[in-house]
């Protein structure tokens, strides 16, 4: 996917608005807090702040973005949350799981962005029409569609009898796993589970795995494992080892296969809105959580090549893109 580079601007003195800064309040600075494992650059933090400026809110002129939040460790997201409390924000923007469960411990009352795996199971919110609280946002669902991808992986790579699943043990539960262990069982393939905290243990996992005889790798919804697929995908490759992700944009990067929402989509589109709605004072109990509607499978057919597989033809015919 192609990236679009980014320059960081945090604005001190408010400058005079352009015409599309209407409804705000004349002369006052917006401030969020951040709480992102993601990097500041990534396309999809891009398209956020883009997506606000036809309502006003300009970065660097008066919004002031958490720069700070960004590219953050699991093991710091607390003592940042505790410190976005001190520092008089108007609210906190957070995605990912750990991260909502760092700012929900340290407020009750500042609004809370969030955008999570599942807002409802997680106990983020009460329910998606009437989320309560201080948080709303978004439910991505892709670790609903771990299980989906463990089907298509299987489809498309055949003989697999162990195949190995990647996952962030901070996001996925026991009984997440072992419905892929159970699911898998039911077709006469074994699954292994190679869970990981710290991105300094993922590529031991994956060598491990590859070890022990696996031909196919599922690696699980995770904004941690996303955040590092500049280790995950290398690694991959260099062990010809298929693997499948959560998000269409690692396929379009070079990894095997991947199906999920488009994130860009997801921020431009619907955390943007939702986003300006809580500059312009609404509550977050009042406004919906929202879910994405359309998931997307991509096929890199270089990758399938390098890796020796055919992809059958009737599967090429499902794909929403296929690269070749």
């Amino acid at each position: 996917m192609r990236r679009r580079e980014f320059v960081i601007l945090l604005g001190g003195t408010v400058a005079t608005l352009p015409v599309a800064a209407r409804a705000q309040e004349p002369g006052r600075t917006y401030r969020l807090g951040d709480l992102h494992l993601s990097p500041r650059g990534a396309s999809y933090n891009v398209a956020l702040f883009d997506a606000v400026k036809p309502d006003g809110f300009i970065d660097g002129i008066n919004l002031v973005v958490d720069d700070r939040g960004f590219g953050l460790r699991v093991d710091e997201l607390a003592g940042h949350a505790s410190a976005i409390v001190k520092s008089e924000v108007d609210l906190i923007v957070c995605s990912g799981d750990p991260c909502v469960r760092a700012a929900q411990r340290v407020t009750k009352t500042l609004p809370i962005l969030a955008l999570a795996e599942d807002m409802v199971r997680s106990g983020f919110v009460a329910s998606l029409a009437k989320p309560g609280g201080n948080t709303t946002g978004v439910s991505i669902l892709t670790s609903e569609l771990n299980g989906k991808r463990q089907e298509i992986l299987l489809e498309v790579v055949p003989g697999v009898r162990r195949m190995a699943v990647l996952a962030d043990a901070n996001s996925s539960s026991p009984q997440q796993l072992q419905a892929l262990k159970d699911a898998a069982r039911a077709r006469g393939v074994e699954v292994l589970i190679y869970p990981v905290t710290k991105a300094e243990e993922i590529t031991n996992a994956i060598n491990a795995a590859k070890s022990s005889g696996v031909t196919a790798l599922n690696v699980l919804a995770s904004a941690f494992l996303w955040n590092n697929r500049q280790i995950i995908m290398p690694r991959v490759s260099t062990l010809g080892l298929p693997a499948i992700y959560q998000f269409p944009a690692a396929a379009e990067e070079g990894g095997f296969i991947a199906y999920g929402t488009d994130l860009d989509q997801i921020y431009r589109n619907i955390w943007a809105r939702q986003l300006v709605k809580l500059l312009r004072g609404a509550k977050p109990a009042d406004i919906p959580v929202e879910q994405p509607s359309k998931f997307d499978l991509v096929v890199n057919l270089k990758t399938a090549a390098a890796l020796g597989l055919t992809i059958p033809e009737a599967f090429l015919l499902r794909a929403d893109k296929v690269i070749e």
